[in-house]
């Protein structure tokens, strides 16, 4: 059986409304209530870093077209207007991200959503100047999480990082080696970010850069384990996560393991089966368990993606569309920017898509000193005998406390 499959969600179990192939399960009849968009459409661009010469994922972009579909169909899509997007793709390097973010702005989208992007110091200054809301569901860069109209519905990567010092406080790890993606904007949020909350947890965190693309991380892989951390923490894409995953299965031995969602894809678990087995995953979405959004999640997908990849990255392009228009349900009237912007900052309580139970509230108080995250919650759970088992909310705000 191909590892693909493992981190594959539970059955849906209970009856369904229909008799077809996408037969919608009983428990989840109220979330397709069929109320369709109508009028003219509401303009939103939708930057995917895709077609890039060493990470390209599609598969973000088909989820987030799934949600728009989704939203027209059953949601009434933006203040009863359908959605219509405006796509362009980076190849995640600066050039092509300032091109996509540019024409943004000549395409007077009224709001953009990034599914993923570790280029976002290139696009949001250019995207908010021009007074255009600029969402996501995950901030990577520091623009994303501390610029006026800019908004994410987690706490982004801080959280991430805080989340693992958690974590790793509670299971008694003294060091931690962390493999990161050679890109400025992560590697940078790791040093500002993750080794003041790692020593405030009482934890040394040794950094290594890993080149996306890289096929064999055994040489790094080996010094880093020469300082015999506690643990390694893997923050990339699936590439690096491949390299290092492979080169810990024959290096590492028992070393615990902690991951991004990232390094759950199907390329990924493909490479590394049963290797996998007892990672730690922090993620800001589930998609596996029996919660009812991530049943929501699958269902939506099976309907209007049906043959794109579920347990991977792709969520972080359906939360950050469906958690836009969620964050959106109250507005009503004339959709502008400025009306779009004006609505998300009174955004409480929006229960966050395929969140295991979070919500976010967008009034710039989750996370201190980072304006833009609507949430500090994230969620983890195990690799376990082919499935996420254990997962549970973490909320590190202890460690986020000045």
């Amino acid at each position: 059986m191909s590892t693909a499959v493992l981190l594959a969600g539970c059955g849906d179990g209970g009856g369904a409304v229909t008799s077809d192939s996408t037969a919608i399960p009983t428990a989840l009849a109220s979330a397709f209530p069929g109320s369709k968009a109508t009028g003219t459409p509401v303009r939103i661009g939708l930057i995917t870093n895709e077609g890039g010469a060493s990470t390209s994922q599609p598969e973000n972009r088909e989820a987030a077209d799934a949600a728009r579909k989704y939203a027209n169909d059953n949601l009434g899509g933006i203040a009863g207007r359908p959605i219509k997007f405006v796509v362009c793709k980076t190849k995640e390097e600066p050039a092509t991200a300032r091109d996509c973010a540019n024409q943004m702005v000549e395409q007077k989208v009224d709001a953009v959503v990034l599914t993923s992007s570790a280029m976002g110091d290139s696009m949001v200054p250019i995207v908010t100047q021009a007074g255009i809301p600029w969402t996501s569901a995950v901030a990577a860069s520091n623009a994303e999480a501390t610029s006026t109209d800019s908004f994410s519905w987690t706490g982004g990567f801080p959280a991430t990082m805080t989340s693992m010092a958690a974590y790793a406080k509670e299971k008694g790890y003294k060091k931690v080696a962390a493999f990161v993606i050679d890109a400025p904007a992560v590697v940078g949020g790791v040093e500002a970010i993750g080794k003041p909350v790692f020593v405030k947890a009482g934890i040394g965190l040794q950094i290594v850069a890993i080149a996306a693309g890289t096929p064999d991380a055994s040489p790094q892989v080996s010094a880093a384990l020469g300082n015999k951390p506690d643990a390694v923490a893997v923050i990339g894409e699936s590439t690096v996560c491949t390299s290092v995953l492979q080169a810990m299965g024959t290096l590492g031995g028992d070393t615990p393991r902690m991951t991004v969602q990232s390094c759950v894809a199907p390329e990924v678990l493909d490479a590394v089966g049963a290797g996998m087995d007892g990672t730690q995953v922090f993620s800001g979405f589930d998609t596996a368990s029996d919660d009812i959004e991530a049943q929501l999640y699958r269902q939506v997908m099976k309907r209007y993606s049906p043959d794109t990849p579920t347990q991977g990255y792709a969520a972080v392009g359906y939360q950050g569309v469906l958690g836009l228009v969620r964050a959106l349900h109250g507005l009503t009237g004339e959709v502008t920017p400025k009306t779009i912007a004006t609505a998300l900052r009174s955004a409480k309580n929006v229960v966050l898509p395929a969140g295991h139970g979070s919500t976010f509230t967008c009034d710039s108080s989750a996370v201190p000193g980072l304006k833009a995250a609507c949430s500090a919650q994230l969620i983890t759970g195990t690799v376990s005998g082919g499935k996420l088992e254990k997962v549970r909310v973490i909320d590190p705000s202890p460690l986020f406390a000045r």
